[in-house]
């Protein structure tokens, strides 16, 4: 036995590193940033990193501020874009981003995000509040029905999402899951790979936000209303929403944005409709494309709130 292992050793170690080698170099998967959480209980990213995507043909980059994406040459007439993968964004090259798109079609303003999977609504207000420094005029936060689900513990308790306790109207910061399974899994990548193909719990589903399972009915908002009315209360006595506009993805429930209408917050609506689609074939983000007519959409409609933010202050 011992013989037969000493001459198995050799072989499994050569192919170990040989197996490395070429997942690092065919990329077969991608690169994932570092977290932290800072002193104010923000999840975000370790600052200055970099690194591929799956399949390697773009990669991605974390500012010093420790979110993903380029910043701004400037930041006089800074927007700040905040919200969860969609903005976060790692599926897309740099060039696609919405802040790239934004300043594209808005030359007279900067543009800078703050995205990372997982983000509830509350959990971007608190995010704002980081940027206060910076003094931006305006905030676009991306959101749809379930960042308002996510952002109360008591409709879906989510230990990894910041959310508000509606019982003690207390803010519960998000931990990070497995944050030691994660660091070794992605450091070393032929183990990644192996663990994506052959999962002994699914890793790749670990920053996944799970559907609301709380109360079963295709009318969410109408059961959930005293909750998220409550919601809306916390935010108007503890964020300022004069320079908040809430962006909603296409199809989001009518009822909720009427809520937000009515608390006080700039709405915009972002219409598919009648167009290309805007999503991968195999992933519900957006392409260039759906980024793109994202932030057109949005071009048309921010001047009419910008000039009313300006006449208000």
């Amino acid at each position: 036995m011992k013989k037969f292992l000493k001459n198995i050793f050799p072989l499994l170690l050569i192919t170990i590193v040989v197996g490395e080698v070429v997942v690092r170099l065919t990329h077969a998967v991608a690169d994932l940033p570092q977290r932290t959480i800072d002193g104010h209980g923000v999840q975000k990213y370790l600052p200055n990193q970099e690194g591929y995507w799956k399949g390697g043909e773009h990669n991605w980059t974390i500012n010093k501020f420790g979110w993903p994406g380029k910043l701004p040459q400037s930041y006089d007439n800074l927007i700040m874009v905040i919200g969860d993968s969609f903005i976060e964004n790692f599926m897309n090259p740099n060039e696609c981003h919405q802040s790239v798109f934004l300043k594209e079609n808005m030359k007279d303003y900067n543009f800078m995000e703050a995205g990372r999977s997982g983000v509830s609504l509350i959990e971007a207000l608190e995010i704002s509040k980081q940027f206060d420094s910076l003094k931006p005029i305006q905030f676009l936060i991306y959101v749809n029905d379930e960042d308002f689900y996510e952002s109360i513990s008591q409709i879906k308790p989510m230990d990894d999402i910041t959310q508000l306790n509606i019982d003690t109207n207390t803010i519960e910061y998000g931990k990070m899951k497995t944050p030691g399974l994660k660091k070794i899994l992605y450091a070393w990548k032929l183990m990644y790979y192996l663990y994506n193909r052959f999962p002994l719990t699914n890793l790749s589903n670990i920053d996944e936000k799970p559907e609301v399972s709380s109360k079963d009915t295709n009318n969410k908002e109408l059961e959930f209303q005293p909750e998220l009315t409550q919601l809306m209360a916390y935010i108007k006595c503890n964020y300022t929403i004069n320079n908040k506009t809430l962006v909603f993805h296409p199809d989001s429930s009518k009822s909720i944005i009427a809520i937000c209408q009515a608390a006080g917050f700039n709405i915009i609506f972002l219409d598919s409709n009648n167009d290309e689609t805007w999503v991968f074939d195999y992933d519900s983000h957006w392409t260039c494309y759906g980024h793109k007519r994202a932030a057109e959409q949005i071009s048309e409609q921010l001047p009419s709130i910008l000039n009313n933010s300006e006449q208000l202050n």
